[in-house]
């Protein structure tokens, strides 16, 4: 009975640091760009009648952290996001600076349009907390995503 409480304290101690770590820790990132692939064959995939979705409807940037949009044209046709015409091969940069939702028109999405939730940079421990905890819910959804 003893070894189990002793086990049960230590999975507790671990779980509680590893909140307070991620609480009081600063957000960091190495790069500030959020890369997006238009792959190769969208186009012609799309003119076959497959609803391919490649980008997500819905982009969440933060500032401070990942607040540069790169997408990057690997098709063979132009794509268009906003106002701006992407050539093949061409890349896009846009760095944003204020927290808001924005919308924008993009021939690369099935609905013609995406939305990008910029949020400010979390600054305080509940802040941290909660987003790391949504950068993990999101990255776990797009690894499910591709696996199924």
């Amino acid at each position: 009975m003893r070894a189990r409480s002793l086990v049960l304290a230590t999975v507790a101690g671990s779980a509680l640091a590893g909140l307070a770590w991620s609480a009081l820790a600063p957000v960091r990132s190495a790069s500030r760009d959020q890369i997006f692939d238009i792959p190769r064959g969208t186009w012609a995939r799309r003119m076959s009648g497959d609803k391919v979705e490649i980008l997500p409807d819905h982009m969440r940037l933060t500032l401070g952290v990942r607040d540069i949009l790169v997408l990057r044209n690997h098709d063979a046709v132009p794509q268009i996001f906003g106002p701006t015409l992407m050539m093949p091969g061409q890349s896009f940069r846009l760095p944003f600076e204020q927290a808001a939702d924005y919308t924008f028109s993009c021939t690369a999405h099935a609905s013609g349009q995406m939305i990008i939730s910029v949020r400010p940079y979390p600054g305080t421990p509940w802040a941290r907390l909660g987003w790391r905890a949504y950068e993990f819910w999101w990255q776990a959804r797009l690894l499910l995503r591709h696996i199924w």
